[in-house]
């Protein structure tokens, strides 16, 4: 690969002159907030190392994104550093004028988001992504090299899919290539194992470890996973949030201001899929995500879908949501037959059906506040007043953990972590009947997971709310889901009690 060498990590810390190095980064009591609104980052102080990691961790809301994003120079909209000091690679970079800005984000420093997949072109295949982010050309040698180093296999034609065709843990990947090609001497990574398996996690830790070594790069990582901060982190800074309330214990589910929610009896079918495959072709090529697969989720019942990245758990939940066409399948709710696409499914359907994606900068729209974006499902499935909407979306935000004031916030002025809580209160709006989750705890730290967890389990025994959940997090299914379906190469290979098909969880 084509990258300019870098000094040893001795080299640079034992130098004859015995100075100490420069920090990659550094940050001295560094405050970011709105004028007159909220903190996003209370005062934080950290220093970055070549050849070292530094985790980032902290209950969501702590500002780790704000901190990672103040490090690229480029802080959410409306926020200012109000306090302290910040340097990365000899520059304040919140103070740089726009083109030396752009020269060193383009030259120096990489960053990857907690959702790499929404930054690659799905126009673009492979080869093509990782190569235009190279200061100079790069050749097909160069980029099968960057592939192999961040463990992606080359002789099966994968620099020649596009990122539709590749799994979550692929695109992840492929987007930390696109980082490397760079050759930057400081890579910034946000949440960088979210939604991938222990096996994954396991081995991303040994490529983290393997790129600061090899490289002597700086990497920063935001991560609430405590098994890959002690399996890589070389330093860690744990930031502080602000005290947020619980997510609420709903009351009687039934007379909720503007609930959809009947008591009468469960429907006795619950929602089912027969048969369903799905292939995904690009220019010929022809990749099976499902093959065959059989689903059900019981009235009020609560049931996981799980296997490795790439299994396909994904694929199926959008083809339960209506919004992927499987190839063939046979859907059923309440044994209806369900339309094969969410927009021409009755309003009524559409309402008992919600889904939660793992990306919720996806879902949310950045040009509308948090009040709004919990305002139109209640204007669609529900006849409640202006008043009784506002006062649903107080109750809804409390459900959720995150205070009313944040009412007014967008989405770019929260964290990773309080935009899913947004995007589950805004599922839980129309009331639905079945609730898809994908992957909803991977952005959140260990106790908002297990009290966002705790939340659907009683929503599922107050509302009857069927739950169906897409996790790696085996530990949250098996105490949280009453059966599991087990998917492997888009297939289903088991389905039966979590207790019995989990044991050792």
């Amino acid at each position: 690969m084509n990258t300019p060498a870098r000094p040893s990590a001795a080299a640079e810390t034992a130098g004859d002159t015995g100075t100490r190095p420069q920090p990659a980064a550094a940050a001295t009591g560094l405050e970011i907030r709105i004028p007159g609104g909220p903190v996003l980052l209370r005062p934080a102080t950290l220093t970055v190392a070549a050849g070292r990691i530094t985790a980032l961790t902290g209950a969501s809301g702590s500002g780790k994104t704000t901190l990672l994003r103040a490090l690229t120079g480029h802080l959410p909209d409306g926020a200012s550093v109000t306090a302290g000091t910040l340097t990365v690679l000899g520059h304040d970079p919140t103070a740089l004028a726009a083109e030396e800005l752009r020269r060193l984000r383009r030259t120096r420093l990489a960053y990857v988001g907690q959702d790499p997949g929404s930054a690659l072109n799905p126009r673009m295949k492979v080869r093509d992504l990782v190569a235009e982010t190279a200061p100079g050309r790069l050749d097909r040698q160069a980029v099968s090299e960057l592939l192999r180093e961040v463990r992606l296999p080359v002789d099966d034609g994968l620099a020649d899919r596009r990122p539709t065709a590749l799994s979550g843990g692929q695109q992840r990947r492929v987007a930390l290539a696109r980082a490397l090609a760079r050759a930057p001497e400081l890579l910034l990574l946000d949440e960088p194992t979210a939604g991938l398996d222990a096996a994954l996690r396991d081995e991303m830790a040994g490529l983290l470890r393997h790129l600061a070594a090899r490289h002597h790069l700086a990497i920063v990582m935001a991560c609430h996973d405590p098994e890959l901060v002690a399996a890589c982190a070389d330093h860690t800074v744990r930031l502080s949030a602000p005290t947020v309330p619980r997510p609420h214990t709903p009351g009687d589910a039934g007379s909720a201001p503007g609930s959809a929610r009947q008591e009468a009896a469960a429907p006795a079918e619950g929602i089912a899929a027969r048969a369903v495959d799905v292939a995904f072709r690009d220019r010929g090529r022809v990749q099976q995500a499902l093959a065959g697969v059989d689903f059900t989720a019981a009235p009020a019942g609560r049931t996981a879908i799980v296997g490795p990245s790439g299994s396909g758990k994904t694929t199926l939940l959008r083809v339960l949501a209506g919004l992927h066409r499987a190839d063939s399948a046979t859907l059923t709710l309440d044994g209806e037959e369900l339309a094969p696409v969410a927009g021409k499914r009755p309003r009524t359907h559409q309402r008992r059906i919600q889904l939660v994606t793992q990306n919720p900068l996806d879902a949310l729209n950045p040009s509308r506040t948090v009040r709004d974006q919990l305002d139109r499902p209640l204007r669609l499935h529900t006849g409640l007043t202006a008043a009784g909407r506002a006062a649903r979306t107080t109750e809804l935000l409390e459900r959720v953990g995150l205070p009313a004031d944040f009412r007014d916030r967008y989405p770019a002025q929260l964290s990773g972590g309080q935009r899913q809580r947004v995007s589950i209160a805004r599922a839980l709006a129309t009331g639905p009947d079945v609730l898809l989750c994908d992957e909803i705890t991977s952005a959140l730290d260990p106790d908002t997971a297990t009290s966002v967890m705790d939340l659907l389990t009683r929503l599922n025994a107050e509302q009857r709310m069927t739950i169906v959940l897409v996790s790696h997090e085996l530990h949250l299914v098996a105490a949280h889901t009453d059966t599991v379906h087990l998917l492997h190469d888009g297939r289903l290979t088991a389905y039966g009690p979590t207790r019995e098909l989990l044991p050792a969880t």
